[in-house]
């Protein structure tokens, strides 16, 4: 399918979220797309995305890496016959802009940096593309394109805040189950794993209630490395005994203990990232905080130690939410979030 310059009617916007599950892409209106009405110093009216008249589609193998990163092959042949089938469902001739928002991005996206802008141009008439790191739609869905601070946790943990004076993104964390994402449901399962490992060896800190959850999970714990180490998924393997770290909070002091550690990392996490000392919204995005009071509740108690002034605040949207909204305002120019050249990049094709 090939899209020129010449084709008429309405202006479509196009997001795509790629990560470790899958590809979800979502097709909207540019007219959806509204604000702010004062863009250079992020003040009015917020930037918003009426997610009613969106459609959405999904495919669940996620793009491949390569030797130069991401591959934009891999993430094309997911991408192009969702978008296509969208498009042909919405009457849409072509698309206007569009930001595809990846994980790994900032260092493993060199490939799509290079092959995308042509590819989508030719595909489907994008004129203006945005490729962002998964953090910054993660960031535009859960607080829109105004300053403050964003924390989305899932199986990792990152921290991104920037402000209204163009000071460029503040990034803490996301360095991956071995290296931080402190906080994150790894890190959760990991500190879970460890505590019921120390109860099967009758060490000191060990949690009974969590070595019986985890020998009902993952059978018996003598076979854990064997089963664990040489898996490519180990960072998701820890993460799905997360839930049973906090189901057991309510009556179990070192399940309690583990959440509450976690809640201060968070935290601390935040707090490297927060544009000066005055209030702040901080948004908690990601599967991590539907985690509910075990881990809300701690997080509440301790933002007024380690976050005073700022106010904790539920994501208005997701990723994909975000990915959507970034389009849009770099279709009507006021996408006034900080441009990198990892986390945030715009490329125009006047021609396409």
């Amino acid at each position: 399918m090939r899209h020129s310059s010449s084709d008429t009617g309405p202006s479509w916007v196009l997001g795509v979220d790629s990560g470790g599950s899958g590809v979800r892409v979502s097709l909207a209106p540019a007219d959806a797309v509204t604000g702010p009405t004062r863009s250079a110093d992020r003040t009015g009216a917020p930037a918003t995305v009426d997610t009613s008249v969106a459609t959405v589609a999904a495919a669940d193998r996620p793009a491949v890496t390569g030797p130069r990163g991401i591959d934009a092959a891999s993430l094309l042949e997911r991408v192009l016959p969702l978008v296509e089938g969208l498009m042909a469902a919405a009457g849409a001739r072509r698309i206007a802009a569009a930001c595809v928002g990846a994980a790994g991005m900032a260092t493993l996206g060199d490939d799509l940096r290079d092959r995308l802008p042509d590819a989508l141009a030719d595909a489907f008439g994008v004129r203006r593309l945005a490729l962002a790191g998964d953090a910054v739609t993660a960031y535009a869905g859960a607080l829109g394109l105004r300053p403050g601070v964003v924390v989305a946790a899932g199986t990792g943990m990152i921290a991104l805040g920037t402000s209204a004076d163009d000071g460029g993104w503040r990034r803490a964390d996301g360095w991956g189950h071995l290296l931080g994402d402190a906080g994150g449901g790894a890190w959760i399962g990991r500190a879970g794993l460890d505590a019921a490992m120390r109860a099967h060896d009758g060490r000191a800190g060990g949690s009974p209630a969590l070595l019986a959850a985890a020998e009902k999970q993952f059978g018996p714990l003598d076979a854990m490395p064997g089963r664990l180490y040489p898996r490519p998924d180990r960072a998701a393997v820890l993460a799905s005994f997360a839930p049973q770290v906090a189901r057991h909070a309510g009556d179990d002091p070192v399940a309690a203990g583990i959440l509450r550690q976690a809640a201060r990392h968070i935290l601390e996490s935040a707090a490297a990232v927060r544009p000066g000392t005055g209030p702040v919204d901080v948004a908690l995005a990601g599967g991590l905080f539907r985690t509910g009071e075990p881990l809300l509740g701690p997080l509440r108690e301790l933002a007024a130690e380690l976050l005073p002034g700022a106010t904790l605040v539920p994501a208005a949207g997701d990723p994909l939410d975000g990915a959507v909204l970034i389009a849009g305002a770099a279709h009507h120019g006021h996408l006034t979030l900080p441009l990198d050249p990892g986390l945030l990049t715009v490329t125009d094709r006047p021609g396409a």
